[in-house]
């Protein structure tokens, strides 16, 4: 099991590791955590010397090391070159994947992601257009050739944040729904690379300027988490304190397999069960499904 701590530095500081632990120096204090208590480490200055020993120790331990830039927006992240101690024989496994499978995969996901942004809608009293969106999942066939994920998500952003909401807008609601966005995406990359497996051959999204074309595929049903939280709390400003909440979004709680889990926990549970979907060793119904709010 993964850290349970998302850790944001913001502060000029030097990083070290020292017996098992990050250490922390800045000016006026120190302090260690031990790196099995770390989940991901968020770097939001400039100002800070980091040890390649720590960096070293953060890539065994499977651990993110996201890098953000003058914005103190994710920019960057550092991961271990081999997640898993058979990573060739993944890797091999990978580029065997079967086309039919991935499009069956990527139809699952599609399903699932539209299923959580009919939820967001309904709780968040768009009973009505949550409703539209619930009658387009079982629209969504192999490979969704007709792109119901498209349609979708144009209903959905239209209801959630209004007719004139655009993501191609530079706002400070698109900077906190893409810093949210960038927080999952680093989740998946390191379950995918735990795993030993290449985030760069995606079973959809095939960008060849995209190193995390995988990544973006199987973090799909987790964006509506990032959008009920800016939804809930987004007061016009993208501020610290809302970074803040976004990254701690990993640590929230949601429902899955009949209790509550953490979300981080439940996007190395999710990934685990469709890598293994595509490598035919468990059937695309038997991918557990979640809940979002």
């Amino acid at each position: 099991m993964s850290g349970f701590r998302n850790i944001v530095i913001e502060s000029p500081c030097k990083l070290q590791y020292k017996a098992g632990y990050m250490v922390v120096r800045r000016e006026d204090d120190t302090a260690k955590i031990h790196l099995s208590e770390i989940s991901s480490v968020v770097l939001q200055t400039n100002q800070a010397f980091v040890s390649a020993y720590l960096l070293s120790e953060l890539a065994k331990a499977k651990i993110a090391f996201v890098v953000t830039d003058e914005k103190r927006d994710p920019i960057g992240q550092y991961l271990p070159l081999y997640g898993a101690h058979n990573t060739s024989k993944r890797i091999a496994e990978q580029l065997e994947w079967g086309e039919a499978i991935k499009k069956r995969v990527w139809q699952r996901v599609v399903r699932d992601k539209i299923a959580h942004q009919s939820r967001v809608l309904t709780t968040r009293a768009r009973e009505e257009q949550g409703e539209m969106l619930s009658k387009i999942v079982p629209e969504v066939r192999s490979g969704d050739p007709t792109n119901r994920e498209g349609h979708a998500a144009r209903l959905y952003f239209a209801a959630l944040f209004g007719p004139s909401f655009s993501r191609d807008d530079d706002t400070p609601l698109n900077a906190a729904l893409n810093y949210g966005y960038a927080i999952l995406l680093s989740a998946v990359n390191r379950e995918i690379v735990a795993r030993g497996f290449l985030t760069q051959t995606g079973i959809c999204h095939r960008n060849e300027y995209n190193q995390f074309n995988l990544s973006c595929d199987l973090m799909e049903p987790f964006r509506p988490i990032v959008d009920r939280i800016v939804f809930d709390e987004f007061d016009g400003d993208f501020t610290k304190d809302t970074k803040l909440m976004l990254v701690d979004m990993l640590n929230q709680s949601i429902p899955y397999r009949g209790g509550s889990y953490r979300v981080a926990s439940v996007i190395s549970l999710y990934v685990a069960d469709c890598l293994k979907v595509l490598g035919k060793k468990l059937s695309v119904d038997e991918i557990e499904s979640f809940d979002v709010v």
